[in-house]
């Protein structure tokens, strides 16, 4: 009768162990794809601004034409 609360342990301990694969690969699968972690917390106003500063940084990286 005491060895009652082993009997949940198992699927308890397998729901917990799936839930723990599936939040990893769920990380290595965005890391292998864009290259670096998921920022937490990224809104749409992040994302514009990422979008903003890689085209800033792009433009400045071009050689310039009408520096002649």
């Amino acid at each position: 009768m005491s060895l009652r609360w082993l009997e949940a342990m198992l699927p308890l301990g397998i729901i917990a162990g799936m839930l723990c694969v599936m939040g990893n690969a769920q990380y290595f699968i965005h890391k292998a794809a864009h290259g670096r972690p998921k920022h937490i917390g990224n809104d749409v106003w992040d994302v514009a601004m990422e979008r903003r500063d890689k085209k800033i940084m792009e433009i400045l990286a071009s050689p310039s034409s009408s520096s002649s």
